[in-house]
């Protein structure tokens, strides 16, 4: 069942392993086919290197188990991810990772300011990379807390757990993780260079104003 969705989920699960993005067992990710209201979601308790897409679970939006070939459960993260589906109809895609910087900023509750203009592509819709309050992993209250955050952004951070990143596309959400790892690291090294004081950033309205340059003619 969903084999080639399957085989994507492995291939960015992987893909942030190999980038460092999550180490050993943390973080998961997983895709939601709109079509038949099927999630195929990462696996708990397993490396991801010596995982395969038999290992890759199939749920449904009420986190009823359709199909685990491996009989492994589903990661205890599920929640997060179908609350994001029912709170974003508009994505496809959710990657949950415990990148260093990104996490560091959330252990603190700091939301990470818009300091670079790639910000406009990111789905910042207040112009910052939220923080989800607190919620005790694999619960109700967590899921619906990142879901609240979700509201205004692509990219949130999980207070004292890691970052998540939603998108229509498997490989921009992955992208995204990507984003605020490196925006996150941007981050301390100016506050670092510059005593803690806080770096100059772009208000919503810079951001949103971009446009592809008319001066380019396209055929």
């Amino acid at each position: 069942m969903m084999e080639s969705v399957k085989k994507q989920v492995l291939d960015i699960a992987q893909k942030a392993e190999r980038s460092g993005l999550c180490k050993h067992r943390a973080g998961n990710f997983s895709i939601l086919d709109r079509e038949t209201g099927y999630v195929a979601v990462t696996p708990s308790g397993i490396d991801r290197e010596e995982m395969t897409h038999h290992d890759i679970c199939i749920v449904d939006l009420e986190a009823n188990v359709i199909e685990s070939l491996a009989g492994l459960k589903p990661t205890s993260e599920l929640l997060v991810h179908l609350a994001l589906y029912k709170k974003r109809p508009d994505i496809n895609a959710v990657a949950h990772t415990h990148s260093r910087f990104a996490t560091s900023f959330a252990i603190v509750n700091k939301p990470i300011p818009a300091i670079v203009y790639e910000c406009a592509i990111l789905g910042l819709k207040e112009g910052y990379v939220p923080v989800a309050e607190y919620g005790r992993p694999g619960t109700v209250d967590l899921a619906d807390k990142v879901a609240k955050a979700a509201e205004i952004a692509d990219l949130i951070l999980m207070e004292s757990h890691g970052a998540v990143a939603v998108d229509k596309d498997p490989k921009e959400a992955l992208l995204k993780a990507n984003y605020v790892e490196e925006l996150a690291e941007m981050y301390y090294r100016a506050l670092t260079i510059n005593q803690g004081k806080e770096p100059k950033a772009f208000d919503l309205k810079e951001l949103t104003d971009w446009e592809y340059p008319k001066e380019i003619k396209l055929k």
